[in-house]
This record gives structure tokens, sequence and C-alpha cells, in this order.
């Protein structure tokens, strides 16, 4: 956690979240700093989430931004890859889970409508469907797409 809060707000709410590492009393700039050197410690990405306009560089420089709070900061909206519209922390991981079961549907979508529109094209070239035949296909591909994709409404928050 980076932060320009003293080290008993820090603390606690570091303890109230579960975090063990924690920074407090930076600037922008030495939240910046910060960052790259937690960013050459990891091999993953690394997502930064705030909520003012000291947070803008750092949320700019993160492989996902994500911008908090009903009040945030035009700074950091900016900055950001996603806006949570509350300040509640738990929207955090329901976003997370939100962007997994869409990423898992939209290749789930892919390939079916690939798999489809490359028989139908086989079957069109040995002379066993015609243009009529392709276009049905296709119409019930993107229907089919977008009932599968009706799915991702339904996460359990």
């Amino acid at each position: 956690m980076l932060t320009g809060d003293n080290k008993v707000a820090a603390e606690e709410t570091a303890i109230q979240i579960g975090i063990n590492e924690f920074y407090y009393g930076l600037l922008p700039q030495d939240k910046v700093e910060k960052f790259n050197q937690i960013r050459q410690r990891t091999n993953g990405r690394v997502a930064f989430v705030g909520d003012g306009i000291n947070d803008a560089p750092v949320l700019k420089l993160s492989d996902v931004g994500i911008a908090m709070g009903a009040l945030g900061q035009d700074a950091a909206i900016e900055a950001a890859d996603v806006i949570i519209t509350t300040d509640e922390i738990e929207k955090v991981y329901e976003a997370i889970a939100i962007s997994k079961t869409t990423r898992r549907v939209v290749v789930q979508n892919i390939v079916l409508a690939l798999s489809i529109k490359i028989m139908v094209l086989i079957m069109a070239s040995a002379g066993l469907s015609n243009m009529w035949e392709a276009v049905f296909a296709d119409v019930g591909v993107a229907l089919l797409a977008v009932l599968n994709s009706r799915r991702i409404l339904k996460i359990k928050r």
C-alpha cells in the first residue's frame, strides 16, 4: 500500500484490509519510485488502486489502474483503466471476478464462431451447403454468442 497518509492511518487501514507491506507519507513522485521498485520485484502484472490526483501518475504506470470512489478525482479517473464508483474495496475483487469470467466467455464465443464458420465453409466448398445455410449459420452463431454472454450477468456478487 502506497499512501500519503500518516503512519497511524496507514497501519490501521493496512491491518483492516490485510496488507502486510505499506508505505506512508508519500508524495506522488515517491509513489512512482516505490511502485517501480515493487514492479521490479514481481514477475507478474501489477495493479494499482487509487482515488486521488496524487495517485494519477502511478495509475498510469500500472498494468491495470483502478480508480475508486464516488467522488474520485478527474485526474485519477482519466489515468485509470477501470473505474469503480463506490468506496468499497470489495468491488475490486468483484471487478476481477467479472473480468475473468468475461475473458472466458469471449474465448468460448470466438472458438464457437470460428468452428461453425470453418465447418460451413468446408461444407460449401464440397458442395454440401449453399449461401443461405451460411447466412443462417452466421446469424445462429451471433445469437448463440449473445446467449452465452448473458451468463456474465449472473456472476455471484
